[in-house]
Order: C-alpha cells, then structure tokens, then sequence
C-alpha cells in the first residue's frame, strides 16, 4: 500500500492511496462548522461532532465480503493551525498520519515521526526551528 498526500489546507486533507492490487482510491477528511467527516472514494466512512471531535480514524482496505482479510488503517489528524507559513496565504492544519501495522505511509507536519527526532547540534536546531543555515558548510570554522 503506497499513499501520497495531494492536498493539506486548514479544513480539508486528501491523500491518494494505492492498494497492492493497483486500486487507487482517494481518501478526505473535512472540517464542517458542526462536524468533521471522512470520506473514501466521495461516500462518508466516518464523521464526528461537537466540540471535542475525533483525530483518530480506523479504516479497512480490501476486506472481504464475509468481513475478513483486508488492510487495516489508521488516519491521525492534528487540527490545529500550522502557523510557519507567516504570509497567511495557505494556513494549513498542524499535521497529517496515515499508518498501518507497519508503520506509516505518509506523514506530514507535527505528526511525522521525523519532528521528534532530537536535533544532534545547535546547527541542526537553528535550520529545523528557525530555517536558517549557520555558517558556511562548506568552510569548516
């Protein structure tokens, strides 16, 4: 199963997933002023309302029709505004994980496991938190 994220905006997600048969499907979520709902191939899979709504969905790809088999998934959303984009232009929600046994597909933003990792110098920190390069790389000081 290979996935690719298409779209990340401020109330919506689209991720394109192709299944090991060469089945693509298009998996959303969206955010509704009353709800959030998840839909597969443009029919509702999951929704929730409120105030306190879900960020973790479970799906199942490929199962049977006497419900066995198939490749179960779990989608993570971090709804909160991504605020690194200080032009406002395209806000974006905080991050975005599609994962299953494995581990994960695609990952984006405060929920890629890549922005746990602890920075190794003050160098690496400065480029990650801030985005700006010290020093020359190429002239050691």
């Amino acid at each position: 199963m290979r996935a690719e994220l298409v779209r990340v905006g401020l109330h919506q997600v689209d991720i394109k997933i192709v299944t090991d048969d060469e089945q693509m499907h298009v998996l959303q979520w969206r955010r509704n002023l009353l709800w959030d709902e998840v839909l597969l191939d443009g029919k509702r899979q999951a929704h929730s309302g409120g105030l306190a709504r879900e960020k973790c969905y479970g799906l199942v790809f490929d199962k049977r029709a006497d419900g066995t088999g198939g490749t179960k998934v779990m989608l993570l959303l971090d709804p909160s505004t991504d605020y690194s984009n200080w032009t406002g232009s395209a806000q974006k929600l905080s991050g975005v994980r599609l994962e299953t046994a494995e581990g994960p597909i695609v990952a984006y933003g405060s929920l890629d496991p890549k922005t746990l990792e602890k920075p190794a110098t003050f160098a690496d920190w400065m480029k990650r938190s801030m985005g700006m390069e010290w020093g020359d790389e190429r002239r050691p000081n």
